[in-house]
């Protein structure tokens, strides 16, 4: 009874995190009707919306069902359990996938039209495309086909997660009224989900969907059959490899392995198109054992929107896609041949993408080559294929280098890439360790060990927001910052010890570290600004975070906004915080700021009574990275750097109101309405636009 009384006085205290995720999607969708982005970055952030909505299904709905199945009908903080999330989630999630789909067919797909982009199915084709498609079909996909009966003599087969199949009604023409009997042909994921039909540049580009192909000339594959009715379909699996680490403690001890096991792998939706026939239909439902609310009937090609990246890649029209954008160097790491002196003489930040990643990797590229560098130590979360940074590191340990690289083998959905580094690194002879027992090694951190020309031996570090990728660095906000202050480096090496060896306890002073200390900090530091607003003394906070769902984090925040504290929160995601309350949160403003580039940064802001702190990391203000992640949140000290971060690049943040949505307390988000006195103004854009200032009084090489 007090559990339920719990649960209800909680409502309209928080957020819930998995409507909060989609609120986001729905953010991201937002952009793909803005006219004033080029037609194929509207393309590219669709494809993000339906990617988005792939990953939501295969974890957080799957987590939903096997807690309803484990009969632990647990309330989250939020006051919702699960069987109300799940009723929720197919409510919204049909209206944000109806909302995809609309904007495809009729707001981008037109628009590509007028543009001379022409996607089209094969019977929309004219008589000469559809013959080359034939003959392309017969040379290049035939082949590959395998047909799957459905009767007494075929078991109904298994279905990959997220594959591509065709559901094919067949009949007998040569017996009267013969029944409708199925089959299913998988659509080969090794060929192009995109076919590009060969056409006058002048008349422009006809592309094809694999899937709209197969089903054209699905008939070939029945001789002596005539084809009914044919359905593409896709299904999303609960993920064999994942059960997510944010939910509570308990709830994972409670449900017990044999359900967990049994449930790995059970379909979580079905897409299908809307023209399948009802006994298809039945036959795959039972098949799959999916619930009617987790069927998405689709009205038109392509299956899987997530495709259209293909496409963006595909379509050579740089008109149509963002200007390339050149980062900035700044001039210490310009023609910079001892990276090591610029370190020694300063703190040094970077702002990416706006400034470039090329000195991270210089940083590790010259260490690997540096003689005078003994030791190299490095944490790989992600990283992309032929990567500068691995192959300093392989080139680092086959002279010899002491090279410890920290993989985390479970980054969700790069474990195969993480593995495959791993094998090339030992053979290499680098030493490779997978962190702490229990906990994803999340932070960003690299320390290099050199021996000065006085004999004595000296510490860098590399300290980010980010991972050590140079793709994900043009596309998502981080930062980079370097240092060889001692009190600083030293804690960095007694955390690689941490993670390598065994410390019970390690001492951290500098460095906020989970599961350690950054919690504990955290609340310490938002408590402190509380007891500052109490006696009268500047206090305020300023967080920039992607998500915010931690409960007693939250209820920090609350208490400071109720002693008078000003509490600005930029959060991208997940925001389980209400803002806006009278006695509650009256003093708290929340903004998430979706736009050209993927904010990733986190940054922690805390005025101190006139002594201002600022803290940038890996970690945001969620359980999984307060208590069951290995983060790193470092302080900026350094007056000039601490400076541009807060009159730079926190207060432009603050000030935007073209890419930022206010989050109300009704859990609704909205464009803040801009006064008349105001302009429009964007905090991305206006990154740039410092870039570009900066390169035009730049005299150095840029990259």
């Amino acid at each position: 009874m007090k559990e339920d009384c719990a649960a209800k006085e909680s409502v309209g205290r928080y957020f819930n995190r998995e409507l909060s995720w989609l609120a986001f999607d729905r953010r991201v969708l937002n952009l793909c009707y803005r006219k004033d982005f080029p037609l194929l970055e509207r393309l590219r952030f669709l494809s993000i919306v339906s990617n988005n909505l792939d990953e939501f299904f295969e974890i957080r709905v799957a987590g939903l069902q096997q807690q309803l199945e484990s009969g632990v009908l647990e309330v989250g903080f939020d006051g919702l359990g699960p069987k109300e999330q799940l009723d929720r989630i197919s409510s919204i999630t049909k209206s944000l996938i109806s909302d995809e789909y609309r904007c495809w067919t009729h707001e981008i797909k037109p628009a590509l039209a007028k543009e001379k982009i022409f996607f089209k199915v094969p019977k929309d084709c004219t008589v000469e495309q559809r013959a080359w498609l034939k003959d392309f079909f017969e040379k290049n996909i035939y082949p590959a086909l395998t047909p799957m009966a459905i009767d007494p003599a075929h078991p109904f087969p298994h279905i990959r997660n997220k594959g591509i199949y065709a559901m094919v009604g067949i009949t007998n023409p040569n017996i009267r009224r013969s029944p409708v009997e199925l089959a299913i042909i998988p659509v080969p994921p090794i060929l192009p989900r995109i076919v590009q039909v060969p056409t006058n540049p002048q008349s422009g580009s006809v592309f094809v969907f694999l899937s709209d192909l197969v089903k054209y000339f699905a008939a070939t594959l029945f001789t002596g059959y005539k084809v009914r009715n044919a359905s593409i379909f896709r299904v999303t699996r609960n993920s064999d490899l994942y059960f997510d680490e944010e939910e509570t403690e308990n709830l994972l001890l409670t449900i017990e392995n044999e359900l967990h096991n049994r449930r790995k792998g059970a379909a979580v939706r079905l897409e299908i198109e809307d023209s399948v026939g009802e006994t298809a239909l039945k036959t795959l439902v039972e098949a799959l054992d999916i619930e009617e609310n987790y069927i998405f009937r689709i009205g038109s090609s392509p299956m899987n929107l997530a495709r259209l990246s293909l496409a963006y890649d595909i379509i050579d029209r740089p008109d149509l896609k963002f200007a390339p954008f050149r980062a900035h160097v700044p001039p210490e790491f310009q023609k910079c041949e001892d990276i090591f002196s610029v370190i020694r003489q300063s703190d040094r930040l970077l702002h990416h993408p706006y400034d470039s990643f090329h000195p991270v990797e210089e940083f590790i590229e010259q260490a690997a080559k540096d003689p005078k560098v003994l030791a190299i130590k490095l944490t790989l979360y992600r990283t992309n294929k032929n990567s500068r940074i691995v192959n300093a590191l392989k080139a680092a340990a086959e002279i010899g280098k002491q090279v410890t690289a920290l993989i985390e083998l479970k980054a969700r959905f790069d474990e195969e890439n993480n593995i495959q580094w791993a094998r090339e690194l030992e053979e290499k002879g680098a030493h490779v360790v997978y962190g702490m027992v229990g906990y994803k090694t999340h932070c960003k951190i690299c320390l290099v060990v050199r021996k000065e020309s006085d004999g004595t031996l000296k510490r860098y570090a590399h300290l980010g927001t980010g991972n050590y990728n140079s793709n994900t660095a043009k596309i998502y906000t981080d930062l980079s910052f370097f240092t060889a202050d001692e009190s600083i480096t030293e804690e960095v090496a007694d955390l690689f010890n941490a993670l390598t060896g065994k410390m019970v306890a390690p001492n951290f002073e500098k460095l906020m570290v989970a599961p350690f200390n950054f919690h504990s900090r955290f609340i310490e530091l938002a408590k402190r600004e509380t007891e500052h607003a109490k006696a009268g003394r500047p206090a305020r906070i300023i967080l920039k975070v992607n998500s915010l769902i931690e409960q007693s984090c939250i209820d920090a925040l609350y208490d400071a906004s109720r002693a008078g504290v000003k509490v600005d929160l930029v959060v991208r995601g997940i925001c389980g915080l209400v803002p806006g309350v009278k006695g509650m949160s009256q003093n708290i403003s929340v903004k998430s700021i979706v736009g050209i580039y993927l904010e990733h940064s986190r940054i922690y802001y805390f005025e101190n009574g006139g002594s201002p702190e600022v803290f940038a990391g890996s970690g945001d203000i969620m359980s999984r990275n307060m208590f069951r992640r290995i983060e790193c949140i470092f302080p900026i000290e350094k007056k000039e750097l601490k400076e541009r971060i807060v009159a730079e690049i926190l207060s432009a943040m603050l000030k935007d109101n073209e890419f930022s949505d206010v989050l109300h307390s009704d859990g609704s988000y909205s464009k803040r309405k801009i006064h008349k006195s105001e302009e429009p103004f964007c905090c991305q854009r206006h990154f740039m636009e410092l870039s570009a200032e900066r390169n035009k009084l730049s005299t150095g090489h840029q990259v």
